[in-house]
Parts: C-alpha cells; structure tokens; sequence
C-alpha cells in the first residue's frame, strides 16, 4: 500500500516535443486515479513515467515516501496492466500468473497460494490450465489483471485495459476493476480516454489536454463544476451545449441572451458569480453551457420556468428506449415540402435529452425550458468557468483582479496610516507620561536638597 507525488513532472523528447508539463498530483493511498484525456495529451506518458518505462526529464516522482526517478522498473514495487494484454501464448494461465514470482525466486508453495488466490478472485479457477488462446477477450484480461495481482504491489498501474472489449463487456469488467479495486485496497491509477469509464470508476479523475492538467476532482464535482470549456465538454455524454452569449439587466436580476433569447439567471446561480460586475451590461462575451438533461419539454416545468423558455425546430428525434434525444435548431421550420435545414447547415445546434415517453416529435417547433440552476458560464477569451463551484474557483478577470489589487493596496495603506497614528498618538501618550515623571523626580531633587541644606543650618 502506498501512495505517491508527482511532483512538477515534465516529459521532453530529444526532438524538442513537450509532451507533459508540470504535471504535479499527490495520490493518496488506496485512491483509485483516473487519467482521462483525447488521444495526445499525455496520459500514458505520465503512467509509464510512473512505472520507469519512460524517463522522467524534470522533476521528482516518490512512490511510498521514497524517490524513484533513478529507480529499475523492477524495483518500483509497481504492477502494469496494458492494453493488448501481454500475455505469453505458449504458457498456460498458471503459468502467465506465476511468472513473474518464479522470476523472483519464491517458494513453490507461495507461488501456488498466490496464484490460486487470484484465480478465485477473479473467477478464473477453471482455466488455469488453458491457454490464452482459448480464453475469451475478458478471460485474457482477467488473467493480466491475475498477474499483476500476484505481486502484491503498492500501486496497480492500468493503461486502457478495457479498449479492445466490446461494449458489453466493458460494462462488466469496469465492475470488476471496481470491485477488485475494494477488495485489494491498493492504489490504482487507471488511463482511459473514455469518459465513462472514468466517470464511473475513479475516486478522482485528472482532466489532461496537451500534457497539461486541466482539472482533478471527484467524479461528481467534475460534471457539476468544470473548471474550464474544455472539461464542461469533454465529461457528459452527449456532451455539452454551448452558444456564445452577453450578460444584461440588473446585479440583482442578470439575465443572459444568446441566439435572440433573453432567459432569466436564478438567483442560486448569480450567488455563484465571482465578478458579476464585470460582465453585466459591458458587452464582454461570455460562453453560455447547458448539458442536454437540463433542457425540458414538460408542461409543468414549462409553466414553472416561463423567464427560461426557448422555442426550436426539431429536425431529429433519436429514441434510445430509456430516454429521447433531440437535435434541434434555431429559426423557423421551412415548409418546403420535406426540405428541413441540415445540421452541417445550422451556425447554432443544441442536443436536448428528454423523457422517452414524450410527445415531442421530429420536424416541428417545440418549447424547451432550461434548469437555470443548472447552467455554466465561461469568459469567451480564457474559457474558464466564470462561476464559483464547490472546491472550483471561478476566473477572475485581470481588470477585476486589479481592482482588488488596488482596493487591498489602499486598505493597507489606510491601516498603515491608522497604525503610524496609533503609533503617534501612543509615543505622545509616553512622552507626556515621561516628562511628568521627569518633572515629578525634578521636584522630588529640589525637595531632597532644601531638606539637606535646612539640615545643615
């Protein structure tokens, strides 16, 4: 068991390609880390930095408490899980688990307790005599996962080990990771660039783009508060609905227009502003977010939220069984026979996902009302998210972050100028004190020395 820092990584090649910067992240022990990022940006590059398969060009990795930069792979006490398996054809199951323990040596007995104990584990106690050639593609993967739990390692490295199953078996192997995860009660870091597997397997996920960290938080708090527009759209599926936008009205009644609609912003989200004022009524283009859940056709919700409707053209209803899909459009719906306006066609589009039992049908114009508690909004320059979060601090505008510069050099100067007038006020205080003190000794010596010379006469 162990947990480990990376601390200020950087990964340049010879040719001069970055391809992680600054990558710092401190894993707590017995955490189950998901690296999750577009194909490129530097997630498997990170994890094999973390077992030594590549090396590290800045920086300091400590695994445990101890630095391993300079450390063999071997001597990491790290087992990795790779994508295409890496199993030896001609050696049976047994065989692929116990390698590497009879590589090191142990006792016959050990070997065997070990593998055995993995195999129940993992389900595979009637196939340790077979090869991998007659296992299924999640047998095969078991049995890689079987291997690197005979180690017992601090820390389980996972590069997408569920990228050549389908989906189906996917879903039941992603429950297996979790379960085993719990049962070892190890540190896993697992590298995926699908989003749900993330989503549904980290205790805490790392956001990566272009070998830098863009977030890392908890499954939940990453879908609700993005930090930036590249995380609002990378986590949720379908992803996010974007339109660029303007803030108006009042500080305590802002609303934000966009495509021609003006909605009302509610008021637990304007509690969320960081810089309200910047914003509203200046013009400055901000990114409106809105996940497809959060768009509503039911009447109620409709008459409940009437500051919050728009009016779109459906020009495609995708029914997935357990909910609907609707790709929709702004403008009207052309009546030229069946000619209605492709997508490819449209400036801006939105996906709504909705009840499967709606009414709502392909080819018309519907009322959609957005959960305004529920929005995301981004400065259209930055892309960072504008609103505060639990745990996500919102973008501060340079001119903003002036402003409180200036305001805390003139509270400081007004506390030093309060302090230098204590300070004053105090020293006059003691001044006076002592010169009535030197005064009083004075007159006590004047009175000391008549006594003396009345003593004499």
């Amino acid at each position: 068991m162990a947990g480990l820092l990376l601390d200020h990584i950087y990964k340049i090649y010879p040719s001069g390609v970055q391809a992680v910067t600054d990558f710092t992240l401190d894993i707590q022990d017995k955490e189950f880390i998901v690296f999750v990022g577009p194909s490129g940006c530097g997630k498997s590059t990170t994890l094999r930095m973390i077992a030594g398969l590549e090396e590290i060009t800045d920086g300091d990795l400590v695994i445990d408490g101890r630095k391993v930069n300079l450390i063999q792979p071997k001597d990491r006490d790290i087992a990795m899980v790779f994508q295409n398996y890496a199993l030896y054809p001609h050696m049976t199951v047994y065989d692929n688990m116990a390698f590497s323990l009879k590589l090191r040596k142990f006792p016959r007995a050990e070997i065997d307790a070990r593998v055995k104990e993995a195999a129940r584990i993992l389900g595979l106690e009637t196939y340790l005599n077979r090869k991998p050639k007659a296992l299924s593609g999640g047998q095969r993967q078991r049995v890689a996962l079987g291997r690197a739990i005979v180690r017992e390692p601090k820390v389980f490295l996972l590069d997408e080990p569920l990228s050549n199953l389908d989906a189906k078996l996917r879903g039941q192997m992603r429950t297996e990771i979790t379960k085993l995860h719990h049962r070892l009660a190890t540190t896993f870091i697992y590298v995926t660039h699908d989003q749900v597997e993330a989503m549904t397997m980290g205790t805490r996920i790392v956001v990566m783009k272009d070998g830098f960290i863009q977030q890392v938080d908890a499954p939940q708090k990453l879908y609700d508060y993005p930090a930036n527009i590249f995380v609002a759209g990378f986590i949720g599926t379908p992803q996010m609905n974007f339109f660029d936008a303007v803030i108006t009205g009042t500080k305590a009644n802002p609303c934000v227009e966009f495509e021609g609609q003006k909605l009302a912003i509610s008021k637990e989200t304007t509690a969320r502003f960081a810089c309200l004022e910047e914003y509203l009524n200046t013009g400055k283009p901000v990114v409106l977010g809105v996940r497809p859940e959060d768009f509503h056709d039911e009447v109620e919700f409709i008459e409940k939220s009437k500051k919050s409707v728009i009016n779109v053209r459906v020009d495609v209803l995708e029914k997935l069984g357990a909910e609907s899909l609707l790709y929709c459009a702004f403008g009207e719906l052309q009546e030229d026979g069946d000619q209605i306006a492709s997508l490819t066609e449209t400036a801006t589009q939105l996906i709504a996902k909705i009840d499967a039992r709606s009414a709502t049908q392909a080819h018309t114009m519907v009322d959609l009302a957005i959960d305004m508690n529920h929005i995301h909004l981004f400065d259209k320059e930055t892309e960072l998210s504008i609103l505060e979060g639990e745990g996500t601090k919102a973008y501060v505008p340079v001119v903003e972050l002036e402003r409180q510069a200036k305001r805390a050099e003139e509270e400081r100067i007004l506390a030093e100028q309060k302090a230098a007038k204590l300070a004053a006020k105090q020293a006059a205080k003691e001044a006076k004190a002592a010169a009535k003190l030197a005064k009083a000794e004075a007159t006590a010596n004047e009175e000391v020395v008549e006594e003396n010379a009345d003593s004499e006469n």
